[in-house]
C-alpha cells in the first residue's frame, strides 16, 4: 500500500493544480481552432501540444519540465532562448516569398512601413503601464503580426516575458481573420472597397535578382541589429530566384522550415507552465498584443486613404491592401482578397494585397532592429 500510494504521489493527477488545468484548456482551444476553423494549423497545433506538455503535471528534480535544466525540452528550447530558430525561419519564408508585386508597384511598401506605427505606439503604451524599456520594446514587436521577430527581440530584451510574448504574437496571426474585417469594413465605405487597380507590370528576371542584393544592403544599413533576420530573408529569396540553388531554396522552403516551425511551436508552447506563465503581466501583454494588432491595422488602412489623395485615376489603391501591411503573410492578404470580393466578386485584390503584406515582414524586421538599437544606446548611456 505504502508503495502504491507513493507512486500515486508522483501521477499527475495527485499534482494536478488549476493554473495547469487552465491551461491545459487553452492548449486544447488552440488545436480545435486550428482543426475546426483552419486558424494557422502548421502554427496552432504545435504550439496547442506544446502548451499541453507544458502543463502536464510533474514531479520536480527528474530533468522533465522545460525549465529545468538538463531536460530535453531544455535543449530544444535553446533555439528560442537564444535567437536561433528565428532567422531560420525568415530563411525559409525567404527562399517561398515572391516580391514581384512589391517590386512591380514600389510605392505600396509605404504601406507596410505604415503598419509599423502599432509597434511603436504599444512600446509607449507598455512604459505607460509599467513595464521597462527592454520589457517595452519586445511587448511593442508584437503589432507587427510576426511571431519569429517577437521571438527575436523578446530573447534579447526581455527573455523572462519571451512565452508570453511568443503565445500572444503567433495568437493574434492565426486570428487575422476574426479581428481584421470589422476594423476593414469600419475604416473603408462601400465605394472604397469595390476600388480595382490596374495590372501589376511585368517584372523582369534580373529586378527579382537585384531585390535581395539591394534589399540586403539598405535594410541592414539602415537598421544592422536586424542583420541575423533580414540577412536571413534576403539570402533565402536570392536562393529562389537566382535559378542555380533550386535544391537549396526547396530544402529551405519545405523540409528545414517544417522541422524549425514544429520545434518552434512545441517548445514555445511548453515555455507557458503555469507556474511561470499565468501572472498578471501575462494579462498586460496578451490586452496589449491585441491593441497593438488593432493599431496596426488601423494605421495600414488610413495610409492607404492619404496616399489615395495624392494618386489620381487608375493610379488609385483599394484602402483594404492597407490591412496586409502587418506581416502575417499570407493571412493578411486573403483577408483582403475576401473582404474585397464581399465589396465586389470580380475584383480580386491577392497579388496587390501581398506587396504591403511581404513590405511588412521587412518593416517589423527593421522595426526590432531599431528597437535593439535604442535600447543598447541608453543602455549606454547607463553605464557612462
Amino acid at each position: 500500500m505504502n508503495g502504491l500510494m507513493n507512486f500515486m504521489s508522483m501521477t499527475g493527477f495527485a499534482n494536478l493544480t488549476l493554473p495547469n488545468f487552465v491551461m491545459i484548456c487553452v492548449g486544447l482551444l488552440f488545436i480545435f481552432l486550428a482543426i475546426k476553423f483552419d486558424y494557422e494549423p502548421l502554427l496552432l497545433i504545435p504550439i496547442g501540444a506544446g502548451v499541453i506538455i507544458g502543463n502536464i503535471p510533474f514531479v520536480a528534480g527528474n530533468q522533465i519540465g522545460i525549465y529545468e535544466e538538463g531536460s530535453v525540452l531544455s535543449y530544444l528550447y535553446f533555439g528560442v532562448e537564444k535567437g536561433i530558430y528565428p532567422p531560420l525561419i525568415f530563411l525559409g519564408i525567404g527562399a517561398m516569398t515572391d516580391f514581384t508585386s512589391l517590386i512591380a508597384n514600389p510605392k505600396l511598401m509605404l504601406l507596410g512601413a505604415a503598419a509599423q506605427v502599432g509597434v511603436f505606439l504599444t512600446f509607449i503604451g507598455a512604459i505607460s503601464l509599467g513595464f521597462d524599456l527592454n520589457e517595452a520594446a519586445a511587448i511593442g514587436i508584437i503589432g507587427g503580426a510576426d511571431g519569429p521577430t517577437a521571438i527575436f527581440l523578446s530573447s534579447k530584451s526581455a527573455p523572462h516575458l519571451l512565452g508570453a510574448i511568443a503565445i500572444a504574437a503567433y495568437s493574434y496571426m492565426a486570428l487575422v481573420p476574426v479581428i481584421q474585417p470589422p476594423i476593414m469594413r469600419l475604416m473603408t465605405t462601400p465605394e472604397e472597397r469595390k476600388i480595382r487597380m490596374k495590372p501589376p507590370r511585368t517584372v523582369t528576371k534580373t529586378e527579382k535578382i537585384l531585390f535581395p542584393l539591394v534589399g540586403l544592403i539598405l535594410t541592414t544599413f539602415i537598421s544592422p541589429s536586424a542583420l541575423p533576420l533580414l540577412g536571413m530573408l534576403f539570402f533565402g529569396n536570392l536562393l529562389k530566384e537566382s535559378g542555380h540553388t533550386e535544391r537549396l531554396a526547396n530544402t529551405a522552403r519545405t523540409s528545414m522550415i517544417d522541422i524549425i516551425t514544429i520545434l518552434l511551436g512545441v517548445t514555445v508552447g511548453a515555455s507557458t507552465q503555469a507556474s511561470v506563465f499565468i501572472t498578471a503581466n501575462s494579462l498586460k501583454i496578451f490586452a496589449l498584443g491585441a491593441v497593438a494588432f488593432a493599431i496596426a491595422t488601423f494605421s495600414g488602412l488610413a495610409f492607404a486613404k492619404i496616399m489615395n489623395l495624392f494618386l489620381k485615376g487608375d493610379n488609385k489603391i483599394n484602402p483594404l491592401i492597407g490591412a496586409a501591411g502587418v506581416s502575417a503573410v499570407p493571412d493578411s492578404a486573403r483577408v483582403v482578397q475576401q473582404e474585397g470580393l464581399k465589396a465586389d466578386s470580380n475584383n480580386h485584390l491577392l497579388m496587390h494585397a501581398m506587396a504591403p503584406n511581404v513590405a511588412g515582414v521587412i518593416g517589423s524586421a527593421v522595426a526590432a532592429g531599431i528597437l535593439i538599437s535604442f535600447l543598447s544606446y541608453f543602455q549606454q548611456l547607463g553605464g557612462m
